[in-house]
């Protein structure tokens, strides 16, 4: 079996999400990919995070293909850091060639995950570009540090099959869609009501005030 791996808090899913792992899936020749949905991200602010239940239904709801599974692993193993999720599954399913699928933002930043390059003498690395990320990301610090295991992209298929560390890169997603900016969206909305009323309740106490 050949599995991509892909990890987030996915608040909220997005159709690009999806988008990356149908590429993934068919570039590099994928039996299945598992999404894992995170309880949190050490490096985000997770105070206004919907619960893990909610954000699993949504993405069930978006990613709803026989070959993508949706999983809640890391509250069941206790797990809050991507290495020891990975090594986990890893012990426990030693015949799966798995893959870690990666935006080309997250690229950016991998050298701030914890044991960044643990991961990736561990586990093959896709990453699929993003517009504007996929500028800089292989300038980042782990693109740099990471690019003599890169492969060529039209060698993407052997990738799960190669001795880690292996990363490639892959072109052809264009979607501008970004959970960040979603959410500012719906943090948005859901204070518009509030705003809205604000007038009325100052209207009202201006009344009370002549009277």
């Amino acid at each position: 079996m050949r599995i991509g791996l892909f990890g987030g808090t996915f608040d909220p899913p997005h159709r690009a999400h999806f988008d990356a792992c149908l590429l993934a899936m068919k570039r590099l020749k994928l039996d299945r990919v598992w999404w894992l949905v995170t309880p949190g991200n050490p490096l985000k602010n997770t105070s206004g995070l919907a619960p893990l239940a909610e954000r699993m239904v949504a993405a069930r709801e978006l990613a709803d293909h026989p070959r993508i599974d949706i999983t809640g692993i890391e509250a069941v193993i206790n797990t809050r850091y991507t290495f020891d999720t990975i090594e986990w599954l890893i012990a426990r399913c030693p015949r799966v060639r798995f893959v870690w699928i990666m935006g080309a933002d997250n690229l950016r930043h991998f050298h701030r995950w914890q044991k960044w390059r643990a991961i990736a003498e561990l586990i093959p690395i896709v990453v699929v570009d993003r517009p504007g990320p996929s500028l800089y990301a292989s300038n980042s610090t782990a693109g740099q540090a990471l690019a003599k295991f890169r492969i060529p992209e039209e060698a993407a298929a052997t990738l799960p099959q190669r001795r880690a560390p292996a990363w490639t890169y892959l072109h052809g997603l264009k979607s501008t869609l970004s959970s960040t900016a979603l959410r500012a969206l719906r943090d948005q909305s859901e204070a518009e009501p509030q705003a809205k009323d604000e007038p009325l309740t100052t209207s009202m106490a201006s009344r009370k005030r002549a009277k």
